[in-house]
């Protein structure tokens, strides 16, 4: 029997096999393998848990080996697979009198190995560890189809497709369960898989049920900026809204998850790994189908958002793939954590270096951003005088740069609600706004397998084809815009999301003239301009 356990550091993380040597000595337990502190005082908790579920434990000399050697092990997932190798290495050793060593029979057959996991108390009873996601994946990769956990990861371990999985109370439940496959069992598998209670379905496009906290129609007397939520949720665009404090914008992009729709069965592997990685996979939910929504503070740091550590961890921007990363009051982040968002919002991805290593993070993430259009919040607000030089509004806008803005899709003037506009009855309810992204996401997911802001140049020429009269348009408004060909590139993927959410197979002027409303440079933009 081979068992193995998993060792995880960063994203992809690595699995360890797990060897016993018996033999004649002093009793004691060596752990060899650059085991880290936790790993080491498994032994102690090993022993203690074996004696207590009612087994003998070995009087020899024992020896246990974590390989790869030169990979560091950290965590207490390896106590129930150090334990069980024990046991499996006693049940198995020679009972000869002579004075050769003993070694426990390692079997090379992948069809006879198992990825083990779980925390060992010192009554034998398991606890629940991070990461089984990801190593059950990592296993079922390698060709391992047989995972033992503690019973709070079972349906962790049986959401990888292909896994056999048995959900241990305690170490004598995970022993009787070595030498018995017909034990271990298989989760439900299809897009139906781990459906959130009440999901409702809208032109076959699958969404959580409505909260009353989460309702669209709360959102008064901004309707420019609604419309511009639902145009991002239908395309996955970038947006930011800037206008003086308590005109709303915070509200409306808080309600922005009603408009999502919930996650395939493929995103939602990628994103519960990432959460598995970090212990926040929420109880009863091993398969995360609602896109997460993270809202990081103004301090969080370089390494909380790109992420890091030892273990080199996600951060926030991995943490939000698949789904939405708000920055409100983005203005107050610092320079450095803003500037560090330009290449993964553009790549969908990041890579982290620590101490000789790397890893690398998916972070398709779409970027919302909420902040003022000054130091004092009232620039260009009718009615209230803005005490900010010129040169002060430029400097608060430059905390983004230029490259950083001309990756946003979407720029939105926010201004202060007037009491005539705030009751008024055209407020747009989030079942209502679900219907025109329904239909957008999917004629993106039959046509191209993924959302409109990540077509690539060779894309946007397959599929945002353009006639004479729309070309002609395009060409101007860059003229006058004085656009990047980023910005040229965003209108099209604007364009093809609007005409995409009146199911149009063709690129009209009218879809143009709004996409390019969009993206036109207002307000403090006009003072930095664009920069390629």
């Amino acid at each position: 029997m081979q068992i193995f356990s998993f060792s995880p550091f960063g994203y992809e993380g690595a699995l360890v096999a797990v060897e016993v040597d018996l033999r004649r000595g002093i009793p004691a337990v060596d752990v060899v393998g650059l085991a880290d502190g936790a790993v080491k005082e498994s032994r102690e908790r090993m022993r203690s848990a074996i004696r207590n579920s009612g087994f003998q434990f070995p009087m020899e000399r024992v020896l246990i080996s974590l390989s790869p050697a030169d990979l560091k092990k950290e965590g207490a997932g390896f106590d129930l697979a150090l334990a069980l190798a024990v046991l499996d290495a006693n049940s198995h050793k020679d009972g000869g009198e002579d004075d050769s060593d003993v070694i426990v029979r390692q079997d090379d057959e992948k069809s006879d190995a198992v990825l083990v996991m779980g925390e060992l108390e010192l009554s034998g009873a398991l606890r629940p560890v991070r990461g089984v996601n990801a190593a059950a994946t990592t296993a079922a990769q390698a060709g391992i189809k047989r995972c033992i956990v503690a019973s709070a990861n079972g349906a962790e371990a049986r959401e990888v497709k292909g896994m056999k999985v048995f959900a241990a109370a305690n170490l004598s439940e995970a022993y009787d369960a070595l030498n018995k496959p017909e034990l271990f069992t298989t989760g439900k598998q299809g897009e139906d898989a781990f459906l959130p209670e009440n999901a409702v379905s809208v032109e076959g496009v699958l969404f959580p049920a409505l909260s009353p906290e989460f309702e669209m129609a709360d959102v008064r007397g901004q309707r420019r900026l609604v419309r511009a939520l639902q145009v991002a949720a239908a395309g996955g665009h970038n947006i930011l809204a800037y206008g003086p404090p308590g005109c709303g914008k915070t509200l409306a992009m808080q309600r922005f998850p009603s408009l999502l729709p919930l996650l395939t069965v493929e995103e939602a592997q990628t994103v519960t790994r990432i959460h598995s990685l970090v212990g926040l996979l929420p109880p009863h939910q091993p398969l995360l189908r609602v896109p997460p929504f993270r809202q990081p503070h103004q301090t969080a740091s370089i390494e909380g958002m790109c992420g890091g550590g030892v273990q080199c961890r996600p951060g926030e921007i991995s943490l939000a793939h698949h789904g939405v990363l708000f920055l409100d009051e983005a203005a107050e982040f610092k320079s450095s954590v803003l500037q560090m968002l330009r290449v993964p919002v553009e790549n969908g991805r990041i890579s982290i270096s620590r101490a000789g290593r790397v890893t690398s993070y998916p972070a398709q993430f779409q970027l919302l951003m909420a902040s003022n259009p000054c130091p004092c919040g009232n620039y260009g607000v009718e009615g209230k005088l803005c005490l900010c030089s010129a040169k002060s509004v430029t400097q608060y806008w430059r905390k983004f740069s230029g490259p950083l803005l001309d990756r946003i899709d979407i720029r939105i003037p926010v201004q202060a609600v007037d009491d005539s506009d705030a009751d008024s009855k055209c407020r747009r309810s989030s079942s209502d706004m679900r219907i025109d992204i329904a239909r957008a996401v999917a004629i993106q997911r039959r046509r191209q397998g993924k959302q409109n802001v990540r077509l690539t140049p060779q894309e946007i020429l397959r599929w945002c084809l353009l006639g004479k009269d729309e070309q002609s348009f395009l060409d101007n408004a860059a003229c006058n815009n004085d656009f990047s060909q980023r910005a040229v590139s965003s209108c099209l993927k604007l364009a093809r999301t609007l005409a995409d959410m009146d199911a149009s197979e063709k690129i009209m002027i009218t879809h143009l003239k709004e996409a390019v409303s969009f993206r036109q440079a207002d307000g403090p933009f006009a003072l930095l301009g664009e920069e390629n």
